[in-house]
């Protein structure tokens, strides 16, 4: 037991050094560089940038030369992070992943002396900072649905004062509380920076994967093209959204007895474990200890996973 606890510290050292050696020593460096160019009293010639310079993967050049060479690869995972509104990067959630796994391999193995549980119960482990980053992601999409018939009446009414749609979104960015306002603000940067316009609206739909958000863009586009009332079609986008919403919630309230008959039924056999474990801990470290009773853990464990996964899609219901 010594020995692999001094083998998990070894190595948590080793994990935590390269870490500081690869992120946080370059990272201090440039804010030092920083600093110290912003405190010299010696005018600098500036250079200036037209174009915008796409964000990095990592803040470790090498990371982000790597990421930059797997393309495709990594795109889902920067449509989550833009999604989120997070500030982190692509090399912060792979480098956490990857640290996540390797400790939750260590502790079971020091634990449990089982390589290929800990390696079952570290590849389960690895996605949670990509879980994080979703949870984030699927709120603030629904805080933007939220808010968006509200900010569909704001531009209707701008559209009837007789503001042009630049200004109507420009309104928007200005009256609406965050995360909407902050994506009506970049839309309207983009267009006033020459932009086209279907180009910045696509970004929009993209930045925000919403089913309004793609009919108000189709409408605002249609409109520029054959002409017509924008505000009034506005309305009536406004209004459907809203009667959407409260099906919506009367579904939600349906559907409320099953949604927690399935979170009861994932949650029992855990609880029964720890129940047992309460009242005759010896008769449970057997499932642990002996080895046809880690191979019975382990089909429990994929087994209580794949059903949780059966129970939530069961019981969600989309619109």
């Amino acid at each position: 037991m010594t020995a692999a606890v001094f083998t998990f510290a070894l190595c948590a050292g080793i994990i935590i050094g390269g870490y500081w050696v690869l992120v946080v020593r370059p990272e201090t460096r440039a804010a030092q560089s920083l600093r110290k160019r912003l405190t010299t009293t010696r005018e600098r010639p500036r250079k200036t940038e037209i174009t915008k310079t796409a964000a990095p993967l990592s803040a470790v050049r090498i990371i982000d030369s790597l990421l930059l060479r797997s393309g495709v690869l990594i795109r889902p995972l920067q449509l989550l992070i833009t999604l989120s509104g997070l500030s982190v990067t692509v090399g912060t959630i792979l480098l956490a992943s990857t640290l996540i796994a390797v400790v939750t391999f260590l502790v079971v193995e020091a634990l449990v002396s089982a390589a290929w549980l800990a390696a079952v119960l570290a590849i389960i482990a690895a996605p949670s900072p990509v879980w994080f980053v979703r949870l984030i992601a699927r709120r603030r999409l629904q805080q933007v649905e939220e808010q968006f018939p509200e900010a569909i009446d704001l531009i209707a009414v701008s559209l009837r004062a007789g503001h042009a749609l630049a200004t109507a979104l420009l309104i928007v960015a200005e009256e609406m509380a965050p995360p909407l306002s902050k994506e009506f603000r970049q839309v309207y940067e983009e267009q006033s920076y020459g932009k086209p316009l279907p180009d910045v609206l696509k970004g929009f739909t993209e930045r925000v994967p919403l089913l309004d958000v793609r009919i108000f863009v189709t409408a605002v586009l249609t409109q520029r093209e054959v002409g017509g009332n924008l505000a009034e079609v506005l309305d009536k986008l406004s209004g459907v959204i809203r009667e959407r919403f409260k099906v919506k919630r009367q579904v939600r309230v349906v559907s409320a007895h099953g949604r927690i008959t399935g979170w009861v039924l994932a949650a029992l056999p855990p609880g029964v474990a720890l129940f047992l474990y309460s009242i005759a801990p010896d008769h449970v470290m057997t499932l642990v200890r002996d080895p046809i009773g880690l191979q019975i853990t382990a089909g429990a464990i994929t087994l209580q996973i794949i059903g949780t996964l059966a129970i939530r899609r069961i019981v969600r219901v989309e619109f």
